[in-house]
């Protein structure tokens, strides 16, 4: 049966840039190209709840298990490039922590993702684009099952909104997470999410050592 919005689907994937260059994927043959530590991992997402990139969940309701080929536009892939991104900063931010700030360098900074243009006059240009902004890419979708587990689908949420696995028990109609201490206030902003894709309500309780990881029934 078609997909359709709400649905938990896992899939495997590879993402290029139109010209080929392979910039993402989670099938090992592929990763490895990137990153020969990485390990791949399976993922799992939920359709039409912003997990992937909106043009593929866009695409993928109303498909079937199966083999996709999706090209997209950076209107529906990472945006276009923004002018006001390229940005000077003082050499001495480098310098007081101990980075030479060399052209074709990448850095964070505040959360932020920057590659170093140029080196000039005590000052250095900053590019925070993202590096795929303004590019065409293509992914190679294979979608392999419909996840039916609960256990699979909540772990999956769990994991993409916190980006961590706490530990989580069901009782009743309700999901008790446990959580990090000063994450509690977080983490019930996605009441309404949990309400809405499992019809249970979400309890967020904070622990000391929250455990992870963990199986549960």
């Amino acid at each position: 049966m078609p997909f359709e919005k709400n649905d938990f689907i896992e899939v495997e994937f590879t993402g290029k840039v139109k010209d080929g260059e392979i910039f993402d994927s989670n099938v090992s043959g592929e990763l490895k190209k990137l990153n020969s530590q990485a390990e791949a991992k399976p993922f799992i997402l939920s359709l039409g709840n912003g997990m992937f990139l909106e043009g593929i969940e866009n695409f993928l309701i109303g498909k079937e298990i199966g083999n996709y080929e999706i090209e997209l536009k950076p209107e529906n892939a990472f945006g276009f490039r923004n002018p006001n991104l390229i940005q000077k900063m003082p050499i001495k931010v480098f310098f007081e922590h101990k980075i030479n700030p060399v052209p074709g360098a990448v850095f964070s900074f505040d959360n932020k993702i920057g590659k170093v243009l140029a080196v000039s006059g005590g000052r250095v240009m900053m590019d925070f684009n993202n590096p795929l902004a303004g590019k065409e890419v293509v992914y190679d979708i294979r979608i392999l099952r419909k996840v039916e587990n609960l256990d699979e689908k909540i772990k999956s949420l769990i994991e993409f909104l916190f980006k961590s696995n706490f530990n989580y028990k069901l009782e009743d109609k309700k999901i008790i997470l446990e959580v990090d201490k000063g994450f509690k206030t977080f983490a019930e902003l996605f009441k309404d999410k949990f309400k809405e894709l499992f019809d249970l309500e979400l309890e967020v309780e904070e622990m000391e050592n929250p455990s992870k990881n963990n199986n549960n029934a």
